[in-house]
């Protein structure tokens, strides 16, 4: 059983599988700190100088100060920081679409090369057809 589970975890498909998913972690955090950093201030200031981050909706305000004994925190639907995550979902979408596309374009067959010879059973049935038009 031991020797089966290191077949298994020494596959090229594991390994290729655990890559994917320590670079989409890091593909995600360039992209968080990307639409943080870059594009959400260029939104803010094209929309009147908003801080989308800090855009919330309070359903009940807090009490009291934090640390001490009663503190109540605030309730509050943060929609500013839904749009930032909506923002982030789109561009890492368009990075993936790009990405994709561009594996496509190594995959797509060679234009101008020789088309495949056809099988014995085409051939055959080529022949039974141009006999069947005499």
């Amino acid at each position: 059983m031991l020797k089966e589970f290191k077949n298994f975890i020494l596959t090229g498909n594991v390994i290729d599988f655990a890559v994917a998913v320590i670079l989409a972690g890091a593909v995600g955090l360039v992209v968080n700190g990307f639409v943080n950093d870059i594009i959400m201030p260029v939104v803010g200031h094209f929309a009147g100088g908003v801080d989308f981050a800090n855009l919330k909706y309070i359903l009940s305000a807090a009490v009291g100060t934090a640390g001490q004994e009663g503190f109540v925190a605030e309730n509050a639907i943060r929609y500013g920081a839904w749009v930032n995550t909506i923002i982030n979902l789109i561009i890492v979408g368009f990075v993936m679409f790009i990405i994709v596309k561009a594996y496509n374009k190594t995959k797509a067959p060679v234009e101008g090369a020789a088309p495949a010879k056809p099988t014995n059973e085409e051939v055959l049935l080529g022949e039974i057809r141009d006999l069947l038009k005499k």
